[in-house]
């Protein structure tokens, strides 16, 4: 019986060689990433480790530290949450730890500095860290406590997930996208269709997929319960990396007769366009049927690290050009990273959105976990490109989040209802 990629990639980090999944392997870690929410946390536990000792972190080189929830400082309380990730990054000589200014949303920056490559073994203290699945590499995220002890030994304990393979097949009709098939995906599977299992994406959809719609699908592994998402590199990975820098990886491909718990396959002919209801990603439904419901909207959020590229600023921005927001809707638009900030500006798609009436904002996680930047109040609905819409997600308790592609999240913004650009 052949092995999954994750089986193989987790079986080479690790000492014993004829591990499979269901095994509980100590695995050493090329990678740790923590943000201003969740550092705090991982640098106490740190210091409780290695006290008493004349010793540093395991590896300078490996850790990233991102002050992007709640950046630039919203108050007080995140002030001194950013302020404990800079005295750590200075005191241990942290190389990869982005100041605010050039800070972006983490799991849209990560990939754009060459931080994850394909076989790595990536963990974060962020439950999105299985964004870098789309690279190949086993990437998932841990508590705050598993990241503290990493820093300081380089390790991890993970079991071995079982691995379920998604199929993707046909053709994409206009406007379906990442987003929307990894909806589709939560909305069969259910939230806990996967949990704790690999989740591999493969088939000729994903073949064809840009990086910025594997990053997408990778990103929310985690909705569907997933350990990690992933997908074996192939031309699309390689093309990607190389525009990113010179780097050296292995890459890992599942072998044909590799045991899965189980296969689905998707036939995307007919495919629409998904939106997510209140208050689950698994409420999926098609726009043809959202559409209908008319259901107004006094927010549109386009960006977060689901849906913050460039690529996803252009299908925004190419939908309200020469089009205005609708009074009754504040659309605000969140560029991923300060370099996708600049692209945005350098081909002109900042200025369409602020002549469409749009918010243009700093790279941040902000409304996303109802930090700041976009909170709702009782009673506001919004459509978000973000990964959650759980109560209360994105502000108060009584307001709704649904969940949907840039090219809806845009067309909504003009129409002031929940609608598809196909429709304007």
């Amino acid at each position: 019986m052949g092995s999954t990629i994750t089986e193989k990639i987790l079986r080479d980090h690790c000492d014993e060689k004829n591990v499979s999944a269901g095994d509980f392997v100590l695995a050493n870690v090329d990678k740790c990433l923590a943000n201003d929410i969740t550092a705090p946390i991982s640098i106490e536990v740190f210091e409780s480790i290695i006290e008493g000792m004349d010793r540093s972190v395991f590896d300078t080189d490996k850790i990233v530290l991102t002050p992007d929830h709640f950046a630039p400082n919203k108050d007080v309380a995140s002030a001194e949450q950013c302020k404990i990730l800079r005295e750590f990054a200075w005191k241990y000589k942290i190389r990869n730890y982005f100041e605010q200014g050039r800070v972006g949303i983490e799991h849209c920056l990560v990939p754009e500095q060459g931080l994850a490559l394909p076989g790595e073994v990536f963990i974060g203290a962020d439950s999105h860290t299985c964004t870098y699945g789309a690279l190949g590499a086993f990437s998932t995220g841990v508590g705050s406590t598993d990241l503290g002890v990493a820093m300081a030994l380089g390790q991890c304990w993970f079991k071995i997930p079982e691995s379920i393979k998604f199929v993707y097949s046909g053709k994409l009709n206009d406007f379906v996208s990442g987003k929307d098939l990894i909806l589709y995906t939560i909305g069969q599977v259910g939230v806990d269709g996967a949990t704790y299992k690999a989740i591999e994406f493969t088939g000729g959809i994903i073949d064809n997929l840009s990086m910025a719609g594997r990053f997408t699908m990778c990103n929310m592994a985690i909705e569907a319960g997933g350990k990690n998402g992933i997908i074996a590199p192939d031309k699309v990975t390689n093309a990607f990396l190389k525009s990113k820098g010179d780097f050296s990886y292995k890459e890992y491909k599942s072998d044909k007769d590799a045991d899965y718990s189980n296969v689905i396959e998707f036939d995307c002919d007919e495919l629409e366009p998904q939106v997510a209801l209140p208050h689950l990603p698994e409420n999926a439904k098609p726009i043809s049927e959202v559409d209908g419901m008319k259901v107004e909207i006094d927010q549109s959020v386009i960006g977060s690290c689901t849906n913050g590229r460039l690529e996803d600023l252009r299908i925004a921005a190419k939908i309200l050009k020469n089009r205005k927001v609708n009074p009754n809707v504040r659309c605000i638009v969140i560029p991923g990273t300060p370099i996708i900030y600049l692209d945005a500006l350098k081909e002109g798609l900042i200025q369409t959105f602020l002549e469409a009436g749009a918010i243009v904002s700093t790279p941040t996680c902000g409304p996303c976990l109802g930090g700041f930047m976009g909170i709702l109040a009782a009673g506001e609905r919004a459509i978000s490109t973000t990964n959650r819409n759980f109560v209360g997600r994105m502000g108060h308790v009584e307001s709704e989040v649904y969940l949907a592609s840039p090219a809806l999240a845009a067309a909504s913004a003009v129409k002031g209802y929940i609608t598809s650009p196909e429709y304007l």
